[in-house]
């Protein structure tokens, strides 16, 4: 189910691999926020295949996509980036752990004219990806962060003006 505003509906995306480390913080965010916000937002989690993403993103207004992000910052940090707008935005986020990723799904998106109104992304820096390591510390700390800012955002979007 999602949550209409206005004629804006709103989806959450959590990307990552359960079994790879820090790249499962986008799957626990979404599994947390999921229960955060109930049944007023649609929160999916996937596995970061980026036709899959395209599809996910399809029929919908605004998304909010989080992911493990290796963009040079400390492991935690949280950044976020308007991927409606950012063309070039794989210059600040350069390594995916997938192997078509968010980058390429919304690049053929807007190629494609299927991108929705408003994308966004909440990556987390990771730390590691190791096989069958759980969430360091670090990426722990940042996903309490991203979820109190993705909280935020669903907010924001639930105004028209926002979109």
């Amino acid at each position: 189910m999602t949550e209409r505003a206005g004629t804006a509906t709103i989806r959450v995306i959590g990307v990552g691999n359960a079994s790879q480390g820090d790249d499962a913080v986008g799957l626990l965010a979404a599994r947390r926020l999921r229960d955060r916000l109930g049944s007023s937002v649609e929160v999916i989690e996937a596995n970061g295949d980026g036709l899959a993403l395209l599809d996910l993103m399809e029929g919908v207004d605004y998304v909010i996509l989080i992911d493990a992000v290796k963009g040079g910052g400390l492991p935690g940090t949280a950044v976020r980036l308007d991927l409606s707008t950012e063309n070039r935005w794989a210059a600040a986020v350069p390594c995916s752990t997938h192997a078509m990723g968010i980058a390429e799904a919304v690049d053929l998106a807007r190629v494609l004219g299927r991108l929705p109104k408003r994308v966004v992304l909440y990556g987390i820096e990771l730390e590691s990806v190791e096989s069958g390591a759980s969430l360091s510390r670090a990426v722990q700390d940042g996903l309490a962060v991203g979820m109190e800012q993705v909280c935020r955002e669903v907010e924001r979007a639930r105004c028209t003006k926002c979109i």
